[in-house]
Order: structure tokens, then sequence, then C-alpha cells
């Protein structure tokens, strides 16, 4: 108790950070607030200081959502006084083309979606399919991918095939490759995985499945922000991402990546202003010319100014930082919790495999001797964000670490991990 209790006290005090005074500027967050003379744990202090998170606990649970910086908080408040103040609601034009740059594609290629599942649901109801007809999916799917085929299965009738994912690379290339028939119209699944953080290698899925012409639809809710992800690159027909997890942008804000030689495959349904190439009700009978020469045709509406300057500023934070050197320091703080928890595998199963390609921001485990909702009941009470798992009977804690975490957060919670398991 006297341990437990030291703890606490340790945790509540926080974690040593410096003074956020020396980021601001006298108007606010700097942007140019990074100073290229700190190195090592001092450098990601300094980007720890740029987040609003609380003291008094440790938020390891960014797979479900990633805290917006101040300076993403600082453009939308701007923007919304902006607005509010000249009455005029903007449009959302440069944040696209800055979001498809980031992505590595055009900006032609890029829908703006409200969330990672919306973007599914148009990937899911607008590739042509028939009843027979088979989809490849994960028994690991998020509820926002699974739905979505599930409800097409019920009602068009076509055969959902799900697997229960492999633990790394080459394992899950050849699972994949050996559900597939003459039948197979669609692989469907993540870029990593929401139970265990398991990264599947969509490249080499993608140039197999276009070598026999099955579409690939990629829920990547977990890949804009962690990954130096190039879309182009990764070789998928379609990837639908959200910009409120790795990306750190505020919720309310994703992306539907639709090559362009694909768009034609994928039927829009749901269409409104920016969808067309004009219409009138005027002509006997009305008409509509046809769909837009992009993916804007998925989108439709009014788009949020606000939110969508929130996201152009998430994604200058993650260039100011560099999308590279946040993969490396993702990869290392995963690197360094996993091989803490291998310290304590007599008292828990790890579920990752120990091939850094197969995770890179997640890693999950079950206690041995508790139940893994009490054990994540008391991390909780310790101060620790952390997320239970039961989804694909997983029954484990997730761990998800970001930019914004340290490895003196990571040593407080295995040290706490150990206390409630002894």
């Amino acid at each position: 108790m006297n341990s437990r209790r030291q703890f606490i006290q340790k945790l509540g005090a926080g974690i040593a950070i410096p003074s956020l005074v020396s980021f601001i500027s006298p108007n606010g967050f700097d942007t140019n607030w990074i100073d290229s003379s700190i190195k090592g744990e001092d450098f990601w202090t300094q980007v720890r200081a740029q987040f609003p998170l609380t003291k008094n606990r440790v938020y390891m649970n960014n797979g479900t959502f990633g805290p917006a910086p101040f300076p993403v908080q600082k453009a939308m408040v701007e923007s919304l006084q902006e607005i509010n103040t000249s009455g005029e609601y903007g449009i959302t034009d440069p944040e696209r083309e800055k979001l498809a740059a980031f992505l590595g594609v055009k900006t032609a290629e890029i829908s703006l979606t409200h969330n990672t599942t919306g973007g599914i649901n148009i990937m899911a109801w607008g590739v042509s399919l028939k009843s027979g007809d088979e989809v490849i999916l994960t028994n690991h799917d998020h509820v926002g991918n699974a739905l979505p085929w599930l409800n097409r299965a019920k009602l068009h009738g076509i055969v959902l095939k799900p697997f229960t994912p492999a633990s790394n690379f080459e394992e899950n290339l050849d699972l994949i490759k050996s559900l597939v028939t003459p039948k197979t119209k669609v692989i469907a699944i993540p870029h990593v995985t929401c139970t265990t953080g398991l990264v599947f290698p969509i490249k080499e899925i993608s140039e197999f499945a276009r070598s026999k012409g099955i579409i690939t639809a990629i829920d990547g809710a977990h890949g804009a922000g962690i990954f130096d992800l190039n879309l182009k690159n990764l070789g998928c027909d379609f990837y639908a991402g959200c910009c409120h997890k790795w990306l750190l942008g505020p919720s309310g804000t994703a992306f539907l990546y639709v090559r362009e030689d694909m768009l034609e495959k994928l039927q829009p349904f749901h269409v409104g202003g920016g969808s067309d190439l004009g219409w009138d009700l005027f002509s006997d009978p009305p008409i509509l010319n046809g769909y837009a020469a992009s993916a804007h045709r998925y989108d439709y509406g009014t788009q949020s100014t606000s939110l969508m300057k929130g996201v152009s500023a998430a994604l200058d934070f993650h260039l100011e930082i560099g999308k590279g050197k946040i993969e490396t320091r993702v990869r290392e703080l995963n690197q360094y919790l996993f091989e803490g928890l291998l310290d304590l595998g007599s008292q828990i199963q790890l579920l990752n495999s120990e091939d850094p390609r197969s995770r890179i921001s997640m890693v999950t485990f079950q206690p041995k001797n508790t139940t893994f909702q009490l054990l994540g009941n008391e991390l909780m009470k310790s101060g620790f964000r952390i997320r239970q798992v039961p989804e694909g009977n997983v029954n484990g804690i997730r761990v998800s670490t970001h930019i914004y975490n340290s490895k003196e957060e990571i040593d407080l919670f295995l040290q706490e991990l150990k206390v409630i398991l002894d």
C-alpha cells in the first residue's frame, strides 16, 4: 500500500515537463515551437509540452482518440471567431489539397468524410457486388468495418469470409492468399487491427489482389499519423482513414482515398452540393448530368471550415516534427513497452508478434491470474487511461502510445502493472 501511495503521489505531481511559458509567444502558441538544438528525450519533452493533457494521469489510449495539441485548438478557435465575426464560412479546398499531399496522392483522389466508418460505408455500398460474391475480412475488425459489410451481406446476399489474423507479415499474406476463390471480389481488412495493433502487409496484399482482379478496401483508422504514409505507394484501391486518432486532429474529420482509375467502380449513393457535373429540375424530365470527375463526388454539402483548419494545423504539426521522425519515435516507444512487458511473461500473455514489422503503436496482453476487466479497472483507478478489448474474443488490455508519451511514463505503467499483478 505504501509503494502504491507513493506511486500515485508521484503520478499526481506530474511527469517532469518544462514550463509551457517557454513555448508560448505573446499571441499564443508559437507555430515555430521546435528548438532543433534539443535532442533525445528532451526533444520529445518539448513535444509533450504542446499538449494540454492533464498531469494527474497517463494517457495511453491514442488508438481510440488522439488529443489535439495547442496549435490545432488555436487554429479552430481562430477560425470560429473569424467565421462568426464575418459571416463568411469559407471553403475547404486548401485543406483538402494539403491533406492529399500529406498522404502522397492527388487532391482529386481524396474525399472529405466525418469518420472512418463513413468512408467504409461508401466503400462497402459503392462496390458492385451480387449475391454469392465473396468479401474477405477479419474477425478482429472494428465495428465500423464489420457492420457495413455485414449489412450489405444481410440485404444483398454477399458472402463474408472472416479469418483470425496470424501473428506476422508473411503468415497473414499467405493466409489471405489461401482464402481467395474465383468468387472473391473484395479484400476489406484493417491496415492495423484495433484489437492487438497487428500491422498487415497492405502493399503486398494489394499487389496480389490486383493480379487477381480483386478490390482492396482498407480500414485505415490506424494509419495516417504513425506511418510515414504514402497511399499511392501502398497500392490499395480504397483507403478510409480519420484525422482524430494518430493525426491528432479534431473529431468529426476523416478522409476516403479512391485511386483515380477506380472512381467509376465505386458508385456514389449519397450525393449533394459538390457531387455533380450539373443538374436541372426545369428540364423534362429533370436531369443529373453526372458525378464530379474526382473523389469529391463522395463528400457533399457543407463542410466544417473550422474543423478542417484544425486538420491543417495538425498536418503542419506532424510535418514540422517530420513524418519519418514520428514513425521512428512511435516504433521506439512500442518496442520499449513490448520489451518491458516481456519481463512480466509469467503473469501476462502478450498477444503481439516479436516481429517489429507486425506492430507499430499498440500492444495488447491478457493477464493470467485475473480477468482483463478487473485489471483494466485497477489500472484506470491508478491513473492510466488504457482500453479493455473484448472484440474478437481478445479479452485483453490494449496500450497505445504516441509522441506525447515518454519512456518514463511507460516505466511507471510497468511498475504499477507489476504491483497490481503481484
